[in-house]
């Protein structure tokens, strides 16, 4: 079974509910997952990146963490996705590298996907000021892609949304 099979199975445990099998394919796929992770070719590094997520692996924050600043963009898309995924039920994911987003969205280099894919992961934290006002500042921005400015404009008003349930 290769990585990418034992991910999909993992996430399939993961939405049955299966969570002593999914411990024990976690603890099976381990230092494979690790190499992947710091593998020389770009592709392993993203499979690895976007399998941690499927395993629902709280304990590889880090190592997505470090994903981010990954030289590949396929690599930070997939650190991302896995993001993504792992903070719908927990916002303190997001939080957490809330400054490292804020860089990436920022950075007007950085690839398209990246960047939306950054916008999207927002939207599962707090609704912080400074999260809004770089948002809202992304969505008016003119010169970014149409696509990256409507996704700005939607998690932003989502996330102003989500301040006023609040008080």
């Amino acid at each position: 079974m290769s990585l990418q099979e034992a991910a999909a199975q993992a996430d399939a445990l993961a939405q049955a509910g299966s969570e002593r099998e999914l411990s024990q394919l976690r603890a099976q796929w381990d230092d494979e997952l690790e190499a992947a992770a710091r593998s020389a070719d770009f592709r392993e590094r993203a499979l690895a990146f976007r399998a941690i997520g499927m395993f629902r692996w709280r304990a590889k924050e880090e190592l997505l963490r470090r994903g981010l600043d990954d030289g590949s963009p396929a690599a930070r898309g997939s650190a991302l996705l896995s993001l993504e995924l792992l903070s719908r039920d927990h916002p303190s994911t997001v939080n957490s590298i809330r400054p490292l987003l804020h860089k990436l969205l920022s950075d007007e280099d950085e690839n398209p996907a990246v960047r939306r894919l950054a916008v999207l992961l927002l939207k599962n934290g707090s609704a912080q000021r400074d999260t809004i006002v770089l948002l809202d500042g992304l969505a008016a921005d003119d010169g970014a892609p149409a696509d990256l400015q409507k996704a700005a404009s939607g998690v932003a008003q989502g996330l102003k949304r989500k301040a006023q349930a609040k008080r």
